[in-house]
């Protein structure tokens, strides 16, 4: 509730003024409005909770040092997004090893039939993507929920834009196999 209340009660362009001068209230407030937006950004990528929230402070320290640099142009939540995924993938990088696989073998253009995840609850098909692999998953959350472009995907992430595409082909049909095996499953217990 107090949360709710605060994310009403926030005046953006007075408390980015207010960072700009490093009060901390007004950097208190900030972190306030957006971080579980952002925290639910950096879990995405990052399994462990405690290690997705410390992904998250040091975005928000980059937030707050990089600030003045935010020219208001579009969403300051969307600015703040590209951090939060800019941080996510280093300390992938940095931690996990982002294996991508190469793009050895044509998988095509073919789009996954996802049909049956309607059927699921948001929360299943949310675990179900944090199971993929680690590349995999950066990948399918670049190019499925933030809507990034092959091409930025292969900059942002070193690789080739083919690589991008097979990466989430292959995501795509391991989300595939285990939504048709939830489904199964439900018919199953139906029976």
């Amino acid at each position: 509730m107090k949360r709710a209340l605060l994310r009403k009660s926030v005046n953006l362009n007075k408390t980015i003024k207010g960072c700009l001068r490093q009060e901390a209230k007004a950097q208190r407030d900030l972190y306030d409005y957006f971080s579980a937006m952002m925290l639910g950004v950096c879990s995405r990528y990052i399994h462990d909770r405690l290690e997705a929230e410390g992904v998250l402070v040091k975005g928000f320290m980059k937030v707050f040092q990089h600030l003045g640099q935010f020219e208001g142009k579009g969403e300051l939540g969307a600015w703040i997004r590209r951090i939060m995924v800019n941080e996510s993938l280093t300390y992938l990088r940095r931690n996990q090893k982002l294996y991508l696989e190469t793009d050895v073998e044509s998988l095509g253009n073919e789009e996954a039939d996802l049909t049956a995840a309607s059927y699921l609850e948001e929360e299943d098909l949310l675990q179900m993507i944090q199971r993929l692999p680690c590349g995999y998953r950066a990948v399918f959350n670049l190019y499925v929920i933030e809507g990034y472009s092959h091409a930025e995907i292969a900059e942002l992430l070193q690789i080739s834009a083919g690589t991008s595409k097979s990466q989430l082909s292959r995501a795509r049909a391991l989300l595939r196999k285990e939504i048709l095996e939830s489904e199964a499953i439900l018919k199953q217990q139906r029976i």
